[in-house]
């Protein structure tokens, strides 16, 4: 059994900012985004986090196109 990658990063959804466009998910190269079951208050199934796996790379928080929708964040490695 291969050795879990350590984790590089994490995303944040702000779900009533997500207008469920997908291009999120769509950007997500380990597929860890996808988009929800539960509607927003706006109507919209709003992306959803998988919660491990993020290279934090920054690719779908580069593609939202809803200022504050996505945040990424770099975890800092331990010397």
């Amino acid at each position: 059994m291969a050795a879990e990658k350590p984790e590089r990063g994490y995303v944040t959804i702000d779900d009533e900012e997500c207008k469920g466009c997908g291009l999120c998910v769509e950007s997500c190269v380990p597929k860890l985004l996808r988009l929800g079951d539960a509607l927003n208050r706006s109507g919209y199934h709003a992306a959803t986090y998988a919660g491990r796996g993020c290279t934090g790379c920054g690719l779908c928080f580069l593609v939202c196109p809803e200022p504050g929708a996505i945040r990424v964040y770099k975890r800092l490695q331990a010397a």
